[in-house]
């Protein structure tokens, strides 16, 4: 007889949204390395101004399909309330929206230049809409209150939020006072980087890959196989 420990549906259900987190989090996480070294061995050459000009690339493919990902899980996620979603809906839009328009190129015509602007709003909604996530969302506690784990992850989801927001602020201090003093260690794309990479820490977290709650395990239902 071989003892098997059976799962209630509510169970399949909260493990099946900790892995969808996780997923979001990998995703993020992993991108910005994946590109910048990707391009490197694929192609050779020297490292692109964002991570948006990848697109132009041989990494175009994992760049808009990685988009596409995030945002199909984004719209797959479901929170606590109407907010949530709602929210998760809009990151999920603008995710596949930055992956359908391209960042302008260099000498763009008029049509490309409209593309890069709608490129822009859909990767401002996105950013702000995950610092939303981090800062806000991420950080509400049932009427148990917090557990000691709980504290320590909305630290985390704080500091995630606030990188995300200094970035995107960095980035449009850069692109107003010091592009062309900048260009050549190409900050956008670090600070691109490190608000993709903290997006990605902050999912990976609300998945409980990082700082989960332990808690004791409840006896297992045996049934005789």
């Amino acid at each position: 007889m071989t003892p098997t420990t059976t799962r209630s549906p509510s169970d399949t259900l909260v493990h099946s949204y900790l892995y969808l987190r996780r997923a979001i989090g990998l995703i993020g996480i992993g991108l910005p390395a994946v590109l910048i070294i990707g391009k490197l061995l694929v192609e050779g050459g020297g490292l692109q101004d964002s991570i948006s000009a990848y697109f132009y690339t041989d990494m175009r493919g994992v760049f808009v399909g990685s988009m596409f990902a995030v945002g199909a899980f984004l719209f797959s996620y479901r929170g606590y309330d109407v907010i949530d979603d709602v929210a998760g809906n809009l990151a999920g839009v603008a995710a596949i929206g930055v992956g359908l328009f391209p960042t302008a190129p260099e000498n763009p015509s008029s049509t490309a230049h409209v593309i890069g602007v709608l490129h822009l709003v859909f990767a401002s909604i996105f950013f702000l809409t995950i610092a939303f996530f981090a800062i806000f969302l991420f950080r509400r506690t049932n009427e148990m209150g917090p557990t000691e784990r709980k504290l320590q992850r909305n630290r985390l989801y704080l500091t995630c939020g606030v990188v995300i927001i200094g970035c995107l602020l960095a980035i449009a201090a850069v692109h107003q006072f010091l592009q062309a003093q900048t260009a050549a260690i190409h900050p956008e794309l670090w600070l691109e980087s490190i608000a993709v990479m903290a997006f990605g820490f902050a999912w990976l977290t609300k998945g409980e890959a990082i700082l989960g709650d332990v808690f004791p395990t409840p006896a297992a239902v045996v049934t005789q196989a």
